[in-house]
């Protein structure tokens, strides 16, 4: 059953609206909410996982968390006129700016999947009903001592979760997907999804 009081912002990775923001749609879809996935990099094709690095560079450059979090705060706006309750869920970079926008007071909640950047924003406190989701094992940082630093700041709104896995572990179109790991924490998603619209 569609639930028009509530809708959620997905915001994309490094290479855009790709094929796993569809599925993500898809997916989140089923849950009954409208699912906007708003193209921050304003590029219709997206860059494959291959051209990582010039995804990567493309990025900061052009878009970078200031900006991203701007966007996605404009489409916020936009859409608390048309919902009662407005969350954001957000991947990789696209988690961290979602976790940035949980500071603004306009969001209802946030999703924050392997944000491997919130590292460098762990004293933004969320305002919001906040879920962050990580891998058990990333490349560029260890993060054991990410969550470890997040729980001992007892933010009041924040739930931590930790998967066994890589980074991209929820994306069935990457070499770093982990089925049962996606499972679990796509089930925790729901649930929390669940619990906000109660």
């Amino acid at each position: 059953m569609k639930n028009h009081n509530m809708a959620i912002v997905l915001v994309h990775e490094i290479y855009g609206v790709n094929e796993h923001m569809k599925y993500m749609k898809e997916i989140l879809s089923k849950l009954g909410i409208d699912i906007i996935c708003p193209n921050l990099l304003h590029k219709e094709i997206p860059y494959s996982y291959r051209e990582e690095e010039f995804a990567y560079e493309n990025f900061t450059q052009n878009v970078g968390f200031e900006k991203g979090v701007h966007q996605i705060n404009n489409v916020i706006t936009e859409l608390k006129q048309r919902y009662r309750r407005v969350g954001v869920i957000g991947f990789s970079v696209g988690a961290t700016i979602a976790w940035l926008c949980g500071e603004n007071k306009i969001c209802d909640f946030v999703i924050g999947c392997y944000g491997s950047r919130i590292r460098n924003y762990v004293d933004v406190e969320p305002t919001c009903p906040t879920l962050l989701v990580f891998a058990n094992k990333e490349k560029a940082f260890d993060t054991h001592d990410l969550v470890d630093m997040l729980e001992k700041k007892r933010y009041l709104f924040l739930e931590v979760k930790s998967f066994e896995g890589s980074h991209g572990f929820m994306d069935p179109f990457s070499d770093n997907y982990k089925k049962l790991s996606a499972h679990l924490a796509l089930r925790h998603i729901n649930e929390f999804v669940q619990k906000q619209l109660s």
